[in-house]
């Protein structure tokens, strides 16, 4: 097994340059626990911790290693080592800590997965089926500078699930959109294409909408646990508890992530350019460059409306995410 499997490019060779010829070694976490990581380096896998530097020059959470990137390690006895620095990060998607601190709202950034080339955006078509909720996983990963592909599972439990992938398909832009049933392996094989040596995938969705199923299905063993769905408030139960990074033996590397119920965006305003790509290219063509989309006339956005060409939900959306965007920036 080489470093290339497990996504390692000439990207972070030339960053672990500084460290070559000193009894370094590069490694990628592959698990994060409470008090010290899982790495896959040259020597193996090891257990590991950071050093105190790192915390101690960290100006937050999002400055410390997490599940995909590649650090600097030291190794040690018996398998462990110490994490001397974190290699510049190719991609990265994060949120705002949900909570609050001291009574107010928290404005501190999470970063969830790193290095990550796709994400499988899960939704199920139960009860989790949420178009707006879509939306605003795909602002995330499109600010991320990772590529999306929307996966609607559950297809046995919908009455018309082409009519789902329809309306998926309308605000998608150039994601590609598959309907599944996780629980038959045989149509998760479509997947398998996206499954590249060297290609990091994660997977991401609300808890209960079948990712533990589906990654099961694209390896042919149960290697999650499987939860079941509340019928009282169709909402899923947290089987995954923690992110991990699985080597998939033609190629290509999954990530399962937990559910996440609070999905607070990180990010800036402009991160909505290419999860609202329609109402953007319209808005160009607006009377006024700063129109706002609401009363303002000559508006193209809210004559788009008006012939039915947009969604009123759709610019609803729109108007709430880049409101969210813009007080976190004015708070930030």
């Amino acid at each position: 097994m080489t470093l290339e499997n497990w996504g390692w490019s000439p990207f972070f060779a030339e960053r672990f340059i500084p460290w070559e010829d000193s009894g370094y070694l590069p490694a990628r976490v592959i698990r994060g626990e409470k008090n010290y990581f899982r790495v896959w380096s040259l020597q193996g896998e090891m257990t590991v911790r950071f050093a105190g530097k790192i915390r101690y020059k960290a100006g937050g959470r999002a400055d410390l290693p997490v599940v995909g990137d590649w650090v600097v390690i030291k190794p040690q006895p018996d398998q462990r080592g110490i994490i001397h620095a974190l290699l510049e990060r190719k991609s990265s998607f994060s949120r705002n800590l949900p909570g609050t601190r001291k009574g107010k709202e928290r404005v501190e950034q999470q970063v969830i997965a790193a290095n990550v080339d796709l994400v499988f955006i899960v939704s199920g078509l139960d009860r989790d089926f949420n178009l707006r909720r879509i939306e605003r996983y795909l602002t995330l990963v499109g600010s991320s500078g990772a590529d999306a592909v929307i996966l609607l599972n559950k297809t046995d439990l919908c009455k018309n699930p082409e009519e789902c992938k329809t309306q998926v398909e309308e605000i998608s832009g150039n994601s590609p959109v598959h309907l599944c049933m996780a629980r038959n392996a045989e149509q998760l094989d479509i997947l398998l294409n996206y499954l590249q040596p060297g290609q990091t995938i994660a997977l991401l969705g609300s808890s209960g909408v079948g990712k533990s199923t589906i990654l099961n299905g694209l390896l042919g063993e149960e290697r999650q646990k499987i939860g079941a769905v509340s019928e009282s408030d169709g909402k899923g139960r947290h089987t995954t508890t923690h992110r991990e990074l699985i080597l998939f033996p033609e190629g290509g590397i999954l990530m399962d992530n937990p559910g996440m119920r609070e999905l607070h965006l990180w990010g800036e305003a402009d991160d909505l350019a290419e999860s609202f790509s329609d109402i953007e290219t319209l808005a160009v063509t607006c009377k006024f460059n700063d129109c706002q989309h609401k009363t303002e006339p000559g508006c193209a956005v809210i004559k788009a409306i008006e012939t039915g060409l947009l969604n009123t939900g759709r610019l609803a959306s729109y108007h709430k995410l880049k409101d969210e965007l813009i007080k976190l920036q004015q708070k930030r």
